[in-house]
């Protein structure tokens, strides 16, 4: 069945690219809402922006949404939490134009989720199945969907600096792995990027405290990485928040090489522009087993979380 939050939950921070202080509260939500962003700061209906992939404004370094001349960036870390933790239906109401970026990664929103719990509905949940290859391609990077038996994700990064380095990994997202394995990988950058994205106006609010710095073979963040192979961790998590403006869960194979944000947009918009490409499943018991979030507890969180 469907599923919602049994209670309000709310984070305060700053926004890692606008810089802007902002405070985010999760509230339950009937069933066949989905995800749906209300700026409260805004005036009018165009305040309410649906987290679906046609609402998406393409942007390299985060996920926003736009509805007329509102919007909300860097969706993608509290999209991911709300999807591998199996929350269908959620209003997200913000009184700003960016989401808190926390630390950096999803674990604030995955922990505030665990612990306040969920309440299930009394409507049937649909997921998206894939029945053919769908590609998405942009220079060398390029990303796929495939037909499997649940959501997987198969990323493959390769960077200049010996920090990252090429890294590749693969994960079946049932059973909590997510909250296992990824919620606590933070967002990453090169530090010769980083008076490049100020000078155009990104990462006013970034600091050494909400992403993972490197340089070179040095990580310049304090206390180093929490994975040695958290960028590609972080790109997993991305791609999992990405996926989520399908509307539904997925069960699919996504696999990407060296892409990000546009490319997973793309390849939704390549996957609903093919009505062969997937249908609609009913999840009874069996399906509902191996979608992320499923049986989800505050043992399965990060330390770091």
């Amino acid at each position: 069945m469907q599923t919602t939050l049994q209670s309000d939950l709310s984070f305060d921070g700053i926004g890692l690219h606008s810089g802007r202080p902002a405070r985010l509260t999760l509230r339950p939500a009937r069933a066949n809402t989905g995800i749906v962003f209300v700026r409260t700061d805004a005036a009018g209906q165009g305040r309410r922006l649906p987290a679906l992939w046609n609402h998406v404004e393409v942007s390299p370094l985060n996920t926003r949404l736009t509805e007329g001349d509102v919007s909300v960036s860097t969706i993608e870390h509290l999209m991911a939490a709300l999807s591998g933790c199996g929350v269908h239906n959620a209003i997200v109401e913000i009184d700003g134009p960016e989401v808190p970026i926390m630390d950096g990664s999803s674990a604030a929103f995955v922990r505030g989720i665990v612990s306040t719990g969920l309440t299930r509905l009394s409507a049937p949940l649909l997921a998206i199945e894939i029945l053919d290859e769908v590609r998405a391609s942009h220079g060398d990077a390029w990303a796929t969907l495939r037909p499997a038996t649940s959501l997987q994700i198969d990323f493959e990064i390769d960077f200049a600096d010996a920090a990252i380095g090429h890294q590749q990994k693969t994960l079946n997202m049932a059973n909590g792995s997510f909250v296992r394995e990824l919620c606590d990988s933070r967002t990453f950058c090169r530090n010769a990027d980083v008076e490049y994205m100020r000078a155009h106006g990104l990462a006013l609010g970034g600091t050494l405290e909400n992403a993972v710095v490197v340089d070179g073979a040095d990580v310049l963040t304090p206390g180093g990485l929490r994975h040695a192979d958290e960028a590609v961790r972080h790109k997993m998590l991305d791609a999992l928040g990405d996926l989520y403006t399908a509307g539904r869960p997925i069960l699919g194979r996504y696999t990407g090489h060296k892409a990000g944000h546009n490319l997973t947009n793309a390849l939704l918009h390549a996957l609903f522009a093919n009505p062969a490409a997937w249908r609609l499943v009913t999840c009874d018991h069996q399906i509902a087993a191996r979608l992320p979030g499923v049986g989800v507890s505050v043992a399965d969180l990060c330390a770091v979380a």
